[in-house]
This record gives C-alpha cells, sequence and structure tokens, in this order.
C-alpha cells in the first residue's frame, strides 16, 4: 500500500481540503480524525469530533482504543486499499497513526502549507477561533448527530475541476471546542470607516458593508474622491485596499477574500 500524510496545526483547513487533494493524488482513502473515508463515504471507525474533551479526542483520533483500531483494521483489509492518506496535525501524529494502523512507513510527506494559501490557512484558523467550527469530510447523514448538543449543519459539496462531485462536508461544533471569541460584525465596519477616513485622497464614505460567509469575507465600499484630482487613481486605490488587508491581518489575523471599491464620485 502507498501511504501519504497531511500535516498541519489544528484548524488551518487539513480536513476541508482532504477529499479533493485525495483525488489529485489518485489516492483511494482517508483517514481523518479516526475515521477511514473511501469516495467521500465513512466506511469505518468512530470520529475523535464525538468527545467530550481534547485528551480523549487524541486518543481516538491515533486509535488508542483497541476495538476501534481493529475496525479500521479490518475493513482496510476488506477493502483491500492500495493508497492512503492519513491526516493529523505533525508528522509525529500521521506516524503514530501509521504504526497503530500497520501502515508504516509513510512513502511520501505533505504539509498544509504546500496545498492551501497563507490566506485560505488564516481564514480557517479565524474561523475555528471565533465560531468552533469544525469540517468533517463526510456527508451530512452520515453523522450521528445526537452526538452533538450545540452545532451542526450541511457543509459544502467538493467537486473537481472538471465539475465532478468528489464528496461532501459537514460542519460541526465538539462539545470539547469550549473556547469561542465572538466579533461583531460593526467592529470590521467601524475599523475600515476610521482607516478611510485617515486616508487624504477619500473626502467622504459613502457605504461599508462587510459580507461574511464561511471561507468567504467581502468588502464592498463606496467613496467620493477629493478634489483636485491630480493623484494616480487606480494607484491610490490599490494603496487603499492593500492597507485595509494588512489592518486586517494585525488585528483579526485573517485577509479579505476580496475587497471591492467603488467610487462614487468627485467632492
Amino acid at each position: 500500500m502507498i501511504v501519504h500524510s497531511l500535516s498541519g496545526p489544528s484548524g488551518t483547513g487539513k480536513s476541508t481540503s482532504a477529499i479533493q487533494f485525495a483525488y489529485e493524488n489518485q489516492i483511494e482513502a482517508i483517514i481523518d480524525d479516526g475515521l477511514l473515508i473511501i469516495n467521500g463515504e465513512k466506511i469505518a471507525g468512530t470520529s475523535a469530533k464525538f468527545e467530550k474533551n481534547t485528551i480523549t479526542a487524541v486518543r481516538r483520533a491515533i486509535f488508542q482504543d483497541e476495538e476501534h483500531r481493529m475496525m479500521v483494521l479490518k475493513a482496510l483489509k476488506e477493502y483491500q486499499i492500495q493508497s492512503i492518506l492519513i491526516i493529523g496535525t505533525s508528522d509525529k501524529m500521521t506516524k503514530k497513526i501509521a504504526k497503530r494502523l500497520q501502515l508504516e512507513p509513510i512513502n511520501y510527506i505533505h504539509h498544509i502549507e504546500e496545498i492551501r494559501s497563507n490566506r485560505e490557512i488564516q481564514m480557517a484558523k479565524f474561523i475555528r477561533n471565533t465560531q468552533g467550527k469544525h469540517v468533517m469530510p463526510i456527508p451530512y447523514r452520515q453523522v450521528e448527530q445526537n452526538f452533538f448538543k450545540r452545532f451542526i449543519q450541511r457543509g459544502f459539496d467538493i467537486f473537481s475541476k472538471n465539475k465532478v462531485k468528489l464528496g461532501e462536508t459537514t460542519i460541526v461544533q465538539p462539545d470539547f471546542h469550549q473556547q469561542i471569541i465572538y466579533i461583531s460584525k460593526t467592529v470590521y465596519v467601524d475599523l475600515v470607516r476610521y482607516l478611510i477616513s485617515q486616508y487624504r485622497v477619500i473626502a467622504k464614505i459613502d457605504t461599508v458593508h462587510f459580507v461574511m460567509k464561511d471561507y468567504h469575507q467581502i468588502l464592498y465600499i463606496t467613496v467620493y474622491l477629493a478634489s483636485p484630482v491630480n493623484y494616480d487613481v487606480q494607484d491610490k486605490m490599490r494603496g487603499l485596499q492593500q492597507l485595509i488587508a494588512e489592518q486586517f491581518i494585525r488585528h483579526f489575523e485573517f485577509e479579505p477574500s476580496a475587497i471591492r471599491l467603488n467610487i462614487k464620485g468627485i467632492v
């Protein structure tokens, strides 16, 4: 069996990327948080996200429970899998999982920074820290809903570049994820308004609209330019976009997916 591993810190989007990454690299199966997944479907195992605390969640993810381990081992043999992707928070963790499932040595070691952009990783970490959302790369119908007291919803479909559906995700908020930081949308808008008010070539702010939709945060800004226009407008507007992006990273540790500036007129 050819064994791949994908490592990265918690909340960086490994589970979100797993199905497409496996498809692109012709990998048949995935081991993620205690689950064996084939063709986007849960085949065996119990998710670590069902656990009540982080200690038991880690034990579940690395197959410390013998009954759980044997269940997945049996499925691996039954399906005669030729290639597999092991997901973990570190290379040490993926190697431990490979050993427990008799899959060592790992042939190819990958890291999340190789398959996701810095912006995507920042956004994933922001959503994890502020909303406590965890992604499971299996369909909603396969998630045992009675395990989750607080939050569970359908995620999104995953497609190949040729628009072939590869699988689905489910978004959950495990019981062990207790710390959530709430940030009101007005905070983002107030910061943008303040930054623009300090930008000399802007005479007036008409509207600032901030749309937050899972992994896409878009700013819509409408302004009036200051007269006389004896400056390079495009250059100044790009400078404003860059300023806003830098300040979002500084204060919230993520950069908006898009900052759309509309110039309504000149004052």
